[in-house]
Order: structure tokens, then C-alpha cells, then sequence
């Protein structure tokens, strides 16, 4: 039995560890990043998406109040949230779609992911991403509903990324994913339980069970094709799941909303 403390003790080094993994905030974890704590740790990847879609949130919140329009608001949105992550899942997506996009080999689309410079497969992929999570975030307009709407994408997309991690074998012995490890499976349930509450709660259970089948199948589509092409994750192929699964919640919500 692990003394209170303690328990607490751990469960504050993994949300530490969390949000200094997938955020730029100057957060630091008390436990060594090695022997596969990093990977013990991702149950806590949805509250670090929580506190991106707050700070998003409150962005949209202030700009409104200044008189901003609901697409002015949104750009800011997005700026705040890239900002937070260091661009750090629109660096992967970008990367994801210049390999997988643009290479005939495995090793050639692995070494195009790894190339910083981004091609024109990524710049169109950041293109629909920005696009499509702006007339998202525009349409919905209300600030309580936005808020709402930002906490799902951002804490269901990150709840996720522990199933991905632990389904999907690593594409290669060295990089971000692979030094991460892959999450037990006690990690992985209690992200994914996170995430499914964090729907249920801002949507409702009716958009949270259309959230949580298109999440499952676009990465399951996701899977086939990092397996097939590459021989499996890294971590720009998370950080396209992450970006994916935002896109997908936003229009659910945004959907929901025109359909009132």
C-alpha cells in the first residue's frame, strides 16, 4: 500500500512531467525522465490538454470582451494554444504528411520526417488544420460554448495518445516517441477514462459518443498507415493524431451548434 503522501507525492511528478512533455510552461518533474517514467506519465497528458484549451479559452474570453469578432477571437485561440505547445503538434502533423506524403521508402520517409524544413504536403496540412479548427471555433462564437468546446478537443485528443503509444509499436529505436516507451496499460485506462469524461461532461454523452468513434477511427486509420509505411509511431505521427483529434471534436461541436 502506498502511503498518502506519497501517492501524492507521484501523482504531482506525473502531471509535472505531462505538461513539460506536450507544453513549453516552465514546469519541471521531481522524477527523472528515464526507466520509463515518462511513459507511467501520459495518463496525465488530458490534464495537460486541459490546461492549454483553459488558456485558449480565456483568450477567446478576453478578445470578445474587447470587442473582437468571433473570428478575430478564434485566430487568437489558435496563436495561444501554438504558443503554449511550442507548435509542437502542428510540427508533427507537418512532418506526417512530408513522410508519409512524399517519400517511395521507409527509410526515405523516415528521413524526411526528420528533416525540419516542411514541404508542401505539411504546409497544406497546416493549412486544413488552422482552417478547419478556426471555422470550428467561429461558428460556435458563444464564449461558453467555445470554452466547452476547447477543453473536449484539447483534453480528448491528448487521452488518446497513451492508447496509440501502447497499440502501436515504435518506427524506430531512438527519437521522441521511443524515448517516451510505451504507457501501461494502467496509464492508458485512466487517459482514456479522462478523456471520455471530459466529452461527456462538455458535450453531453450524445456528441462525446460521436467524438469518441470518429477519435477511434481516425486512429485506427492512422495506425494502418504509420505500420504500413513507416513500420509504426514517432512522434510526429502522435503529434498528427493530437492534431487530428482536436479537428474532429471542434466540428463536432461546431456541428452540434449549427444544428440548433
Amino acid at each position: 500500500m502506498i502511503p498518502r503522501a506519497e501517492l501524492l507525492k507521484d501523482i504531482l511528478a506525473d502531471l509535472k512531467m505531462a505538461t513539460s512533455f506536450v507544453t513549453i510552461l516552465p514546469v519541471a518533474s521531481s522524477k527523472p525522465a528515464g526507466d520509463g517514467a515518462v511513459a507511467r506519465a501520459t495518463w496525465a497528458l488530458p490534464v495537460a490538454g486541459l490546461l492549454v484549451g483553459l488558456a485558449g479559452a480565456l483568450t477567446y474570453k478576453i478578445a470578445v470582451r474587447f470587442g473582437l469578432t468571433p473570428s478575430l477571437a478564434a485566430l487568437l485561440v489558435l496563436a495561444t494554444t501554438a504558443l503554449i505547445t511550442g507548435a509542437l503538434h502542428e510540427d508533427g502533423l507537418a512532418d506526417t504528411a512530408d513522410g508519409l506524403g512524399g517519400g517511395r521508402t521507409r527509410e526515405r520517409k523516415l528521413e524526411i520526417m526528420r528533416d525540419s524544413r516542411i514541404g508542401t504536403y505539411g504546409v497544406c496540412a497546416l493549412i486544413l488544420s488552422f482552417g478547419l479548427r478556426w471555422s470550428a471555433l467561429a461558428t460556435i462564437a458563444n464564449p461558453w460554448a467555445v470554452m466547452l468546446a476547447l477543453c473536449a478537443a484539447h483534453v480528448a485528443a491528448r487521452a488518446g495518445l497513451p492508447a496509440f503509444m501502447w497499440l502501436v509499436p515504435s518506427a524506430r529505436p531512438d527519437g521522441l516517441s521511443a524515448g517516451a516507451g510505451a504507457p501501461p496499460g494502467r496509464s492508458v485506462a485512466i487517459a482514456f477514462a479522462l478523456g471520455t469524461l471530459a466529452l461527456a461532461l462538455t458535450l453531453g454523452p450524445g456528441k462525446a459518443l460521436v467524438g469518441l468513434i470518429l477519435l477511434s477511427l481516425a486512429g485506427l486509420l492512422l495506425a494502418r498507415l504509420a505500420i504500413r509505411q513507416i513500420g509504426g509511431q514517432t512522434g510526429d505521427i502522435l503529434g498528427a493524431f493530437e492534431q487530428t483529434g482536436e479537428i474532429l471534436i471542434l466540428l463536432v461541436a461546431a456541428s452540434f451548434q449549427m444544428g440548433r
